[in-house]
């Protein structure tokens, strides 16, 4: 199974998705993830993360036009409010609107990182079973 993860930034909830996925499936599935305006890993994705024990800190952010999407059994997107990256091709797709974690005030930020990343590991779960 080859997996890719898309969102606005590919900096929080797709780098997330993307560690999780991989922490999960392990060799059973190829992962990626990108975005249509790819930014820095957010360091309070990268804190999110290592709070349960899966090391993001090596991932970068990569934009949409350097995956080649067709090569994916499945893509999913992440946004909510903003406008999701669209990829070209017949793959198998879902849309998780997951709240930008980014966006929140900096004292409620690891909070809502929290929230996203477990929101993103419970449709892990499903999909995994």
């Amino acid at each position: 199974m080859k997996l890719l993860f898309l969102c606005v930034a590919n900096s929080a909830r797709s780098q997330m998705a993307e560690g999780l996925a991989r922490a999960m499936f392990g060799d059973r599935a190829e992962v990626a993830s990108a975005g249509s305006a790819p930014a820095r890993v957010n360091p309070f994705a990268i804190a999110a993360m290592a709070e349960i024990g899966i090391d993001i800190s090596n991932h970068r952010s990569k934009s949409v036009d350097d995956v080649r999407a067709g090569d994916f059994d499945m893509v999913i997107t992440l946004c909510a409010d903003e406008v999701c990256p669209v990829v070209p091709g017949r793959v198998k797709r879902l849309h998780w609107p997951m709240p930008d974690p980014a966006a929140a005030p900096p004292d409620q930020a690891p909070a809502r990182f929290r929230e996203v990343r477990d929101a993103i590991q419970s449709k892990l779960e499903l999909l995994k079973a």
